[in-house]
């Protein structure tokens, strides 16, 4: 592993220093494109207007006019977390706003697939909706959506993928990548976009007399669950998404959340009052997404959105009882991953520029996971297939891709697509994630073209697996009360947790649950403990570490734990 140190302008630290920025803060801000002290100002003013999406404005309308005539409204949601938490947002929200009939499908993996299909158009119609509402999917849905107005459904479509050449034919469609469309956040989640689409839809009814500004309904109330859909669903923390994530953690340490979240957090043994992005990416976020890897993303949804505490907590413990099941299913996935991927090449070699793994006994609900896993440790784009479980379809394969800096994984998908014809019968996706179906026929032309593109696009620079990191941690930064201000700014995809870098004298080793290294380390002449997670080999005596600060109380005492996230070669 390379360590690349992050470049941190002088006149930047300098600036933020003069705001008042501690001076930690300012060289770890500084490093991450900061300049300004107003960029770090998380206050609800300074979220990027709404009126910049393009199509918000006619989706508002849309709303306002299915609302005043009380028609029955239909939300189609994903079956991640960020679309259980847009579903949850947008049935509590239009609530708030005063729609009398919210109801909400949410496809099954295995058996619908992903988006708004020609069968769940159907079923919308069946349960006699109006109007029929997207979140976090519907961009690519053309077919869905023209079977929905045919069956003479409005239709508005709220989203943030990527779209395809050709747009689906909805009433409106809220989306920051659609062409045209002028909002400076395209990072938003989809979470996101059905929050935005609810402060329009506000000012929309304010506009037609149905609320003053003094007694409007308060939509601040979602930002928890919009918090947690931004973090969970890993897009860029930019300036706007950091400003929904801290609004979210604000309201949340104060313990306003809706009563599906607080039972997650006691089920997690997390606490709520000390809450961290950390805890919305590694412990609710699994939770939910559990839901829809293995069983149902209703029970998920069920939970965002009852306010009943009982239940909340029912349902908070039946999820954290899926989650561990997908923990066990997806520790023995990745034993078998790692044993083909190894068949794959020589260990002394270097592996092949792409990776593609395939068994028969895998479980499509926990692929990414696992693909996941192997990107992480091989450093090459990963593609992990399983058998589909969809009726019909037991000779198709279900496979989902993670990727590395460089190689943006949709576009290599549309290139095999476009070189071999057939061989992908759908795909999609973002640039660190994709997922596709083909045949199992199909496999090993796929797993050929896949490599010919990664062979193409990445050179040994990138190949090689690096660490950028904020260099040497001074002695008197290493404080608990430190680690704990660090853990409680919002760091997550694009803007990165502080990670550290230097050489340091290993005292002392041990394994712990046998798949962890606990260390006694010395730093700069002080002792301190240390962790690294998954670590078996041991370390030589002095190590050029990356490590991220860390708080650990032990029997009421605080104090700094080095947790250790690489070793430069």
């Amino acid at each position: 592993m390379q360590f690349i140190p992050r470049d941190m302008p002088p006149r930047s630290i300098w600036s933020l220093e003069q705001a008042g920025v501690h001076p930690l803060l300012a060289r770890l801000y500084a490093a991450r494109g900061i300049s300004q002290a107003t960029t770090l100002d998380v206050a609800l003013a300074h979220l990027l207007p709404p009126t910049s999406l393009k199509g918000i404005e006619a989706a508002a309308v849309l709303l306002a006019d299915a609302m005043a005539a009380d028609k029955k409204l239909c939300i189609v949601a994903d079956y991640d977390c960020d679309g259980a938490t847009a579903c949850a947002v947008a049935v509590r929200g239009l609530r708030l706003l005063g729609a009398r009939q919210v109801s909400y499908i949410v496809p099954d993996r295995v058996v619908d697939g992903y988006g708004l299909t020609p069968p769940i158009a159907e079923r919308v119609k069946a349960s006699g909706a109006d109007v029929l509402i997207t979140v976090d999917n519907g961009i690519a849905s053309v077919d869905g959506v023209a079977t929905a107005r045919a069956l003479g459904l409005q239709v508005l479509v709220t989203d943030h993928h990527l779209p395809a050449a050709v747009l689906p034919e909805a009433d409106a469609i809220v989306n920051p990548n659609q062409p045209g469309c002028t909002f400076e956040s395209k990072s938003l989640a989809g979470v996101g976009v059905m929050f935005y689409v609810l402060l329009v839809l506000r000012a929309e009814l304010r506009k037609r007399g149905v609320f003053t500004a003094e007694q409007q309904p308060k939509l601040d109330t979602l930002l928890p669950l919009v918090a947690l859909g931004t973090v969970a669903d890993v897009v860029k923390l930019d300036a706007n998404n950091r400003r929904l994530v801290a609004q979210g953690l604000a309201r949340v340490r104060k313990g306003q959340m809706p009563a599906g979240m607080s039972a997650l957090f006691v089920a997690s043994g997390r606490q709520s009052a000390t809450c961290t992005s950390q805890d919305f990416g590694f412990a609710l976020g699994p939770r939910i997404n559990a839901a829809g890897r293995l069983s149902d993303m209703t029970l998920g949804i069920e939970c965002l959105t009852t306010d009943d505490v009982g239940r909340a907590t029912e349902l908070a413990t039946q999820l954290d009882r899926i989650n561990r099941e997908r923990r066990e299913i997806e520790g023995d996935m990745r034993e078998q991953a790692l044993e083909l991927a190894q068949e794959m090449f020589d260990p002394e070699e270097e592996p092949p520029s792409a990776l593609c793994v395939f068994d028969p006994d895998f479980h499509e609900g926990v692929v990414g996971i696992v693909a996941s896993k192997l990107k992480d440790l091989h450093h090459r784009p990963t593609f992990v297939f399983a058998p589909s479980q969809a009726a019909g379809k037991g000779h198709e394969l279900k496979g989902s891709g993670r990727s590395i800096p460089g190689f943006h994984l949709r576009d290599a998908l549309d290139l095999v697509a476009k070189r071999h014809p057939g061989v992908l019968l759908r795909f999609g996706g973002h640039a660190m994630a994709a997922g596709c179906t083909l045949e199992e026929d199909n496999l090993a032309t796929f797993e050929e073209a896949l490599q010919q593109v990664a062979a193409e696009w990445l050179d040994a620079a990138t190949l090689q697996r690096r660490l950028e990191t904020d260099g040497p941690l001074l002695a008197e930064y290493r404080r608990p009360e430190l680690a704990d201000t660090l853990a409680r700014e919002v760091w997550g995809q694009g803007f990165a947790p502080p990670t550290f870098s230097e050489n340091i004298e290993v005292l002392g080793q041990r394994l712990v649950g046998e798949k962890h290294l606990a260390l006694k380390l010395r730093h700069q002449g002080q002792p301190v403990d240390g962790i690294w997670f998954g670590r078996l080999d041991p370390l030589p005596a002095v190590a050029h570490l990356a490590f991220r600060l860390e708080a650990d109380e032990w029997q009421g005492n605080k104090r700094v734990r080095f947790v250790i996230e690489g070793m430069a070669e």
